[in-house]
């Protein structure tokens, strides 16, 4: 058989098998790079008993080092554990818990009131960290019992809490956009040598901040406008709270003290990075700093906290930072074996050409969504079709809004959507399983239709970025 069929076939099982042995449990990291060295061994042995020739070079594990020194010297991804602390401490210290409380308190006389305190509280978490799981068993613990005690649907308490905990997806800044947009400028730069240009144009991080902006806030608006629809058309669904009169009183101080200091550290860090002001990792610090200080002077930084918080962030930093470094030695592998010539060869063959070539990889997407987290998705999915998806002509930022609404919609999506089982494992026994996926199937009809409007408008993606860089 010939090398180059033989390899693209070895690629295509190897795929196949660190999908397998993931979905029975193993490590993430070293699934990936336990299978990919196998796999290694299994072309070097071949070669070794003279049955092939030149199917696979252990040479090309030379550039090992030099991947990871460059992930070392990365300061882009300082960023990440930066971030992490900044929403765990929002988290641990009860920041998070007083700013649904005081949202719930402001909107909770009006019908739907409580939902729309809940989706605004979930893009608030959602814009200091990107951890869907956190967010969602946050706003679950939090939230889903005192709607429930209000006599809110729920259905729709829970589709609401689901949904507004998967916004870290798509709203900046979180770590979900500095990872793809990490790797989503190594795939442009790719595209772009591969096409002749050796002046690409750089894609930055927060290129991809900026054209996540306007999407993210059109989901937002999404979100409220469904529940203001259920509050409207069934009053029962989602009832006004009586407020007493000296909670009406205080409401002013309440909301200036809870809820104007993290909103106003959020825009300082996102409006630093937009405006260039400062890089992601410098904002990403001035967030940490600025949690850790607002703790601090609510009287809610002690040391346990200071340690749970430290610890959570080192815990959520090297899972990340060890999936990186196995995804690039499976990435490493599956190019020796020339994969990325046959991902090439399959899309560019699909009809519909590079619409056709994005339908396929979006639902491919989509699917492994449903079993793989989206750090996985992206540091093994993205450097094989990224480069042949901007090959193809596609805008890289608007291609990666459309990748992070993907696996946000996947993330929300019965039977197997990780939002439904982080909220089910939180939520009290009398919320049945049918239950939370009859309420999150309205949010799930919202995702498609924002996919279908990035699609049709790719401007909604790209205009903020073209106004910040002209």
């Amino acid at each position: 058989m010939d090398n180059v069929l033989l390899g693209e076939i070895i690629s295509l099982v190897m795929f196949a098998t660190v999908c397998g042995v993931l979905l029975l449990g193993f490590p993430v990291a070293f699934t990936l790079a336990g299978v990919a060295v196998l796999f290694a061994g299994f072309g070097i042995g071949l070669d070794a008993l003279g049955i092939t020739q030149g199917l696979f070079s252990f040479s090309l594990f030379g550039a090992l080092p030099s991947r990871y020194l460059g992930v070392m010297q990365n300061e882009l991804l300082v960023a990440v554990p930066l971030f992490v602390f900044m929403g765990v401490m929002l988290e641990r210290s009860k920041i998070a818990e007083q700013l649904l409380q005081t949202m719930g308190l402001m909107f909770g006389s009006l019908r739907g009131g409580m939902g729309l305190s809940v989706v605004f509280v979930g893009m608030l978490l959602a814009a200091s960290t990107g951890i869907v799981g956190a967010t969602v068993v946050t706003m679950g613990l939090l939230s889903l019992p005192a709607m429930m005690k209000a006599g809110y649907d729920p259905k729709l308490a829970c589709g609401t809490i689901c949904a507004s905990g998967t916004l870290g997806q798509i709203i900046p800044p979180s770590i979900v956009l500095i990872l793809l947009g990490d790797f989503m400028s190594g795939a442009y730069t790719q595209a772009q040598l591969d096409m002749g240009n050796f002046a690409p144009q750089p894609i930055s991080v927060v290129d991809l901040f900026a054209g996540a902006f306007i999407p993210g806030l059109i989901l937002v608006g999404l979100y409220m406008a469904w529940v203001v629809v259920v509050a409207v058309t069934r009053p029962y669904a989602a009832p006004a709270i009586e407020m007493p009169p000296e909670v009406k009183g205080h409401m002013v101080r309440q909301v200036m003290t809870v809820l104007v200091p993290p909103a106003l550290l959020i825009v300082v860090v996102l409006g630093s990075i937009l405006t260039g002001v400062a890089t992601p990792t410098e904002s990403a610090a001035v967030g940490a700093v600025g949690a850790s200080v607002m703790a601090f002077l609510r009287g809610q930084l002690s040391r346990r906290v200071l340690l749970e918080v430290m610890e959570q962030t080192t815990l959520i930093s090297c899972m990340v930072f060890v999936i990186l470094l196995g995804a690039s030695v499976f990435s490493l592998v599956f190019r020796g074996y020339g994969g990325e010539h046959l991902v090439e060869e399959v899309l560019s063959a699909l009809p519909g050409g590079v619409a056709g070539a994005v339908v396929v990889v979006m639902l491919l997407m989509f699917v492994m969504g449903f079993f793989l987290d989206f750090i996985e998705i992206i540091f093994v999915v993205v450097p094989i079709v990224g480069p042949v998806l901007l090959g193809m002509g596609l805008d890289p930022v608007w291609l990666g809004v459309m990748i992070a609404v993907n696996l946000q919609t996947s993330f929300l999506t019965p039977p197997f959507g990780f939002a439904l089982f982080y909220l089910r494992g939180v939520a009290p026994a009398g919320i049945r399983t049918t239950d939370i996926y009859s309420g999150v199937a309205p949010f799930v009809v919202i995702q498609i239709v924002m996919l279908g409007i990035l699609a049709t408008f790719p401007v909604l993606a790209t205009w903020l970025p073209g106004v910040l860089n002209p």
